[in-house]
């Protein structure tokens, strides 16, 4: 049902070009279609009220094929980021990129690829549920300090208070 409302929206082969923006933008190669494909739909939930989103996103889309000599899809990621940044600037874009980065990344099979665990406030934060088992990060650096002889006297308390009384 979701998608004859989506091919009324846009074309089939606009929304193959978007979900391909969307890899060429936000390239993570380990991600299924899932993600970007949901993303694309997200994108184009939020043109279906305004026909001047529409609009503009179906003329950015073209845009986007005349560019490539007419399919932007089937462009190797070095050219299709190659014209990406060639029209980084355009509102059809920006709009894009504005859905698209809330969307994608509020993806829950985008949060389980990234190792994310979703929110921790209903479960009592992330300090007592696993908070240091992030092990793709390198090991912390710790350094002990060893005591008052390694501080440095910026000023002393008789010049603060100058200062301060100058500034009043």
């Amino acid at each position: 049902m979701a998608e004859a409302t989506h091919e009324s929206v846009i074309s089939p082969r606009a929304r193959n070009a978007l979900v391909r923006l969307l890899r060429v933008a936000y390239p993570h190669p380990r991600f299924p279609d899932g993600p970007y494909e949901r993303t694309a739909d997200a994108v184009i939930n939020q043109v279906e009220a305004s026909l001047w989103h529409r609009l503009a996103l179906t003329r950015g889309l073209e845009s986007l094929d005349d560019a490539a000599g007419g399919d932007f899809a089937a462009l190797d990621d070095e050219a299709a980021l190659s014209l990406l940044r060639g029209i980084e600037d355009a509102g059809f874009f920006a709009f894009i990129r504005g859905v698209a980065v809330v969307s994608l990344y509020d993806d829950h099979e985008t949060w389980e690829l990234l190792g994310y665990e979703g929110a921790s406030y209903e479960q009592g934060g992330y300090l007592d549920r696993g908070f240091n088992d992030l092990d793709w990060l390198p090991s912390p650096r710790i350094e002990e300090y060893a005591g008052p002889d390694q501080l440095v006297e910026v000023a002393t308390d008789d010049e603060i208070a100058a200062t301060e009384g100058s500034h009043r």
